[in-house]
C-alpha cells in the first residue's frame, strides 16, 4: 500500500501545537508526524557557532526551541538544525531525517530539495519554504489510506492550518532490465 503526506502551514505556535496535540489524540503514530520551524529562539550565534564546529555544514543539536520545542517532544527525531545559507531551524519526525542529509551535505536547495525529497511537488515545495523561512510552520502526517487522509485533513481544516495539500510519497524506482536482442 502506497503512503500519502497531508501537509499544512500553521501560522503560530499556539495552531501548531494544537495541530499535532489533535493528531496524537487521533492516534496517527510520532513515527508519522513531521514539523519543521525556524529557530526564533536561537541566535546568529547559533547558527555560526554550529557551522564552526561542522565546516561540512550543519550539525544537529539539542532542542533550543522553547514552548513549541516543548510540546513536541514526544515526537520522534527532534532537533535543531543549521542548513547553510539558510539559517537555523527546528525539525522533528521523518523531515529530520532528510533535512540532516541536506544540511550535512550542503545540498542546493535547502528546505525545498528536503521537501521534494519527501514527494512533495516542486513548486508546492518552494511554496511551503518561503512560508517556512518567513515564520511559519510546516506540519506533515504520513497516512496510509483514504481514512487517515480525510482524518488528517479534517483535524488541519478545524486548527484554520493554511496551505492543506495531499502528495503521495516516492516510491523507490523499480530496477529495469535491458532485454538483449
Amino acid at each position: 500500500m502506497s503512503k500519502s503526506s497531508v501537509i499544512c502551514i500553521a501560522q503560530t505556535e499556539a495552531k501548531a501545537i494544537n495541530i499535532v496535540d489533535q493528531l496524537k489524540a487521533s492516534n496517527f503514530l510520532n513515527t508519522d508526524i513531521s514539523v519543521l520551524f525556524p529557530d526564533k529562539s536561537g541566535t546568529k550565534d547559533f547558527a555560526h557557532e554550529q557551522h564552526t564546529k561542522a565546516p561540512e555544514g550543519a550539525t544537529t543539536g539539542g532542542i533550543t526551541g522553547g514552548v513549541l520545542g516543548g510540546a513536541l517532544g514526544w515526537l520522534v527525531g527532534i532537533g535543531a538544525l543549521a542548513i547553510p545559507g539558510v539559517g537555523p531551524f527546528i525539525a522533528a519526525g521523518p523531515i529530520m531525517a532528510a533535512l540532516g542529509g541536506v544540511a550535512l551535505g550542503g545540498a542546493v536547495g535547502g528546505i525545498a530539495g528536503a521537501l521534494i525529497g519527501l514527494g512533495i511537488p516542486e513548486y508546492e515545495a518552494k511554496r511551503y519554504e518561503g512560508k517556512i523561512k518567513s515564520g511559519n510552520i510546516l506540519i506533515s502526517v504520513h497516512t496510509e489510506n483514504s481514512k487517515e487522509i480525510s482524518r488528517a485533513k479534517e483535524i488541519f481544516k478545524n486548527a484554520e492550518a493554511e496551505d492543506i495539500s495531499t502528495t503521495g510519497e516516492s516510491a523507490p524506482p523499480k530496477p529495469t532490465t535491458a532485454k538483449a536482442h
